[in-house]
């Protein structure tokens, strides 16, 4: 299920106007779900309110048009960045409660992807109904429209809901050459102590060091945290 918000302020992308061969940002990730708590001990410097649909970003500009996607059930948001803010490094994106509830995310394990869409690309609802929930969303923001897109899929969101399984590998680079990303795993190892870098070879002219699976949210967030400190900023996560 994907739910569109329009506005009527005109967009400010991180897509500039000028640059239309400019790659789109997308990232793989945990989201941050707002709690007043992290505003108050400063992990987080802006102040949110759970009953509002709001999304922030720590690199996309505010009103730039950007897709939530749950990965565990597909259902996705297209809104806009309300704020560009600070907030930990291991999450992509922070979210309100709401926007958490629209998008069923499991509070334990918020995987998603957030996506920046381009600000003149047109939305058409292929089919769908707006549901209760919805219409609540629709009489408490102030939008002009919202609008849903079903997804077809083999799974039912009961059947995604059943899966227990918490495994996550974290993308470091792509190397032409496989001696490359042999000898950055090494050197990540001897930094770091982390046993469990692995190369893959995809074709034969690119080769990925990824790092993992993990089995636990720690310890894939201490290991982000620690590739992080060694100025690896733009890392994805991936679900095995």
């Amino acid at each position: 299920m994907v739910i569109f918000l329009y506005g009527c302020a005109e967009l400010e992308g991180f897509n500039s106007t000028t640059n239309t061969n400019k790659q789109l940002y997308s990232s793989k990730g945990f989201a941050l779900i707002y709690d007043q708590k992290l505003f108050e001990n400063g992990t987080i410097k802006k102040k949110l309110y759970n009953d509002d649909i709001n999304i922030i970003h720590s690199k996309l500009n505010a009103n730039t048009y950007v897709e939530i996607t749950n990965l565990d059930n597909l259902k996705s948001l297209k809104a806009r960045v309300s704020a560009k803010s600070d907030y930990p490094n291991f999450f992509n994106v922070l979210i309100t409660k709401k926007v958490a509830k629209i998008l069923d995310l499991d509070f334990n394990n918020p995987y998603v992807e957030i996506s920046q869409i381009k600000k003149n690309k047109t939305f058409i609802a292929k089919e769908g109904t707006i549901f209760e929930e919805e219409k609540k969303v629709a009489g408490t923001v102030s939008i002009d429209k919202i609008e849903i897109d079903i997804i077809s899929s083999t799974e039912t969101s009961a059947d995604v809901k059943t899966k227990k399984d918490f495994k996550y590998i974290i993308f470091i680079s792509d190397f032409y050459y496989k001696d490359s990303a042999t000898n950055l795993k090494k050197k990540l190892y001897y930094q770091t102590g982390i046993n469990n870098f692995v190369v893959r070879k995809i074709n034969n002219k690119k080769y990925r060091l990824l790092v993992g699976p993990f089995e636990s949210f720690d310890a894939l967030k201490s290991t982000y945290i620690s590739l992080n400190n060694l100025g690896f900023d733009e890392l994805n996560i991936y679900k095995e």
